[in-house]
């Protein structure tokens, strides 16, 4: 798995470098404030679903290793948040906080985006397995749980913001609520008698914690 960490970390720098590429290339359309905005945020849907996906596809296929990654899948979904919130910070408004503070309030899409974003904060800043050891498991647990309110405010901020064709945010939404369900599952499922959680092999982390990492 060690040796597969790099090529993930290529991997999920590619969204960037098309970004990039395109930049220098003149191939962001003829809006492209809107077009790196809609595929930073994309990405951060993406991301945030893929490390999700983590815990449930190990139990289910037993595969262990898989635990390894959600630390940099959660933390690259936070980088393109930033990336999405900046565009909007500096391209849209050009550090005009008056003016955002007034569109977080009046948009709803806008106050759904910008709630998943602040969420996810406190979820990067203590995704290190020193956060962990400082914040005990229980509290760290409860504490990354916001992951799943992050992920529905960016489902909702999505929804919200489409005004034709909603179909991609109900794709999101759809496989949001299928890891959701699956987690439930799993939930009832270990607590019946003679189910007992396990222990992550990587670090101590309890297998049924979802951290943004």
């Amino acid at each position: 798995m060690r040796r597969l960490k790099p090529w993930v970390f290529a991997a999920c720098l590619i969204p960037l470098g098309l970004l990039l590429w395109r930049g220098f290339t003149g191939g962001l359309t003829a809006n492209p404030i809107e077009y790196i905005t809609h595929r930073t945020g994309d990405w951060t849907l993406r991301f945030l679903l893929i490390a999700l996906a983590i815990t449930p596809l190990r139990r289910m296929t037993g595969w262990s290793g898989l635990a390894q990654f959600r630390r940099m899948l959660g933390l690259f979904a936070f980088f393109y948040a930033t990336l999405h919130f900046s565009t909007y910070l500096v391209l849209d408004f050009f550090f005009a906080f008056d003016l955002i503070l007034d569109d977080i309030v009046e948009r709803r899409y806008v106050t759904a985006g910008f709630t998943g974003f602040v969420l996810l904060i406190p979820l990067a800043l203590t995704s290190s397995q020193r956060m962990i050891r400082r914040l005990g498991g229980e509290r760290w647990r409860r504490l990354h749980r916001l992951v799943y309110a992050a992920a529905t405010a960016g489902v909702v901020h999505y929804l919200w913001l489409v005004k034709l064709d909603i179909r991609p945010p109900m794709v999101y939404a759809a496989i949001l609520a299928v890891l959701l369900g699956v987690r439930l599952w799993f939930r009832f499922a270990r607590a019946r008698p003679g189910v007992t959680s396990g222990v992550d092999s990587s670090g101590g982390v309890p297998v049924d914690a979802d951290p943004v990492r």
